[in-house]
C-alpha cells in the first residue's frame, strides 16, 4: 500500500485525484497505476482499470487469478465490476468512499453471489494516510 500511496501522491502532482493501484501476483509487481482521467480526457482511466490492463498484459492473460489488487480508495462500481471480471483473488483498499465506494460504503460488488465472480476485501490498510492525501487535494483544488 505504501509503494500505491506514493504513486497516488505522483497523480496529485499532474492535477489528478490521488488515487493509484498495485497489482502483485506474490512477490511480482504486475502493474502500477494512479488516474489519468484529467490527462487523458477519459473518465474511464482509474488506476483501477489502466492496472487491470497492465496486470493482464504483463501475463498475457485475461484473468488475474492469484493476484491481488491494493488501491488507495474504496473501487467506484465500473472499477468493482472490472476487478469482478478480471477474477481477482483479493482486493485490499486504504479508505472509503461514500459517495461512490462500491466494495462496502453503496453496494458490495465484490461479494454480490449474483455475480459469477466475488472476491475477499481487506478495509483500512494505511487509511488514514490515504484520506490525508484525499483531502489534503481537494483543499487545495478548492483553494
Amino acid at each position: 500500500m505504501d509503494v500505491a500511496l506514493q504513486k497516488a501522491e505522483a497523480a496529485a502532482q499532474l492535477g489528478e485525484v490521488p488515487v493509484a493501484c498495485v497489482i502483485v501476483q506474490g512477490d511480482t509487481l504486475l502493474a502500477l497505476q494512479h488516474n489519468l482521467v484529467e490527462t487523458k480526457n477519459d473518465p474511464t482511466a482509474h488506476a483501477e482499470l489502466l492496472a487491470i490492463q497492465e496486470a493482464c498484459a504483463a501475463l498475457g492473460t485475461t484473468r488475474l487469478q492469484g493476484c491481488t489488487a491494493f488501491v488507495t480508495l474504496e473501487p467506484c462500481p465500473m472499477c468493482a465490476a472490472a476487478l469482478s471480471a478480471a477474477r481477482i483473488s483479493l482486493l485490499v483498499y486504504a479508505c472509503a468512499d461514500p459517495k461512490t465506494g462500491a466494495c462496502r460504503s453503496l453496494m458490495a460488488i465484490p461479494s454480490d453471489g449474483r455475480l459469477p465472480h466475488t472476491f475477499p476485501m481487506v478495509e483500512g490498510v494505511l487509511g488514514d494516510k490515504s484520506t490525508a492525501l484525499l483531502q489534503h487535494f481537494f483543499k487545495r483544488l478548492r483553494g
